[in-house]
């Protein structure tokens, strides 16, 4: 199969970026500075119509809060209820993840999510996310999850940046033998899309993100940056991630 290009977006003009490139798929999520948070019913609905019905599959990030994945029973549950709601208007997938408190993932949770989402929607895609790349055996963990009937996995190749994990990134390939897909991300941009491509990766998942910035001297919120900004997808940069394969 081609590779497979997914673009991580916040609302619906990003979702416009990613149909003009001709991306298989958007991550839709809100607050992609804290990792990425479950979006907003609106957002869904606005992404979806953005999309159309040739355009690129919506797929919604499901988390909770920011911070890590071990949750609660009241957050799985709102988790549960957010799969549903998102998979029932129009969202082709969900992305999911949740953690033990040794860091094992959670396959109770993970079993259920799944069976929410594929109750909604036979046909659901069910990523884990990049929870995979903080559990004590990435490897292991991909095992888990195909066995789970997972659709595919989103990593970094356990370390920060893509860039860095293309020998474990190699290895997920190999250990998936084809039953679940590898989507490498983090950190990828235009000038080393193809090299973190070439480790076999299925997909790559990129954000082609900039800042736009605010002015002002009273603070919004706790954040050091005070009043801050937002960040948008840039059709460049977007651009440019597809033409470093010659698209």
């Amino acid at each position: 199969m081609p590779l497979a290009l997914e673009v991580a977006v916040q609302d619906a003009a990003g979702v416009r970026v990613a149909r003009e490139i001709g991306a298989a798929r958007v991550e839709l999520t809100h607050g992609l500075a804290l990792g990425g948070v479950t979006p907003s019913p609106a957002t869904l609905e606005l992404a979806v119509e953005a999309a159309g019905d040739d355009g690129p599959g919506v797929h919604v990030l499901v988390r909770p809060r920011a911070g890590g994945f071990h949750y609660d029973a009241e957050e799985i549950e709102a988790t549960a209820r957010d799969v549903r709601w998102m998979l029932a208007h129009g969202a082709a997938g969900v992305v999911i993840g949740a953690q033990t408190a040794s860091g094992e993932l959670d396959t109770d949770a993970l079993e259920r999510l799944r069976d929410v989402a594929r109750s909604v929607r036979a046909d659901a895609a069910v990523t884990l996310h990049r929870a995979i790349d903080v559990t004590p055996d990435p490897l292991a963990a991909l095992l888990i999850v195909r066995g789970l009937g997972f659709t595919r996995v989103l990593t970094s190749g356990g370390v920060s940046a893509a860039l860095d994990g293309l020998d474990v990134l190699r290895a997920l390939v190999a250990a998936a033998e084809g039953g679940i897909e590898v989507m490498a991300g983090s950190g990828v941009t235009s000038a080393n899309a193809a090299r973190i491509a070439a480790t076999g990766v299925d997909a790559l998942h990129f954000s082609a993100k900039r800042t736009v910035t605010a002015d002002g001297a009273v603070r919004m919120g706790s954040a050091d940056e005070g009043v801050g900004g937002h960040e948008v997808t840039d059709l460049a940069e977007a651009r440019a991630v597809r033409a470093a394969f010659g698209l």
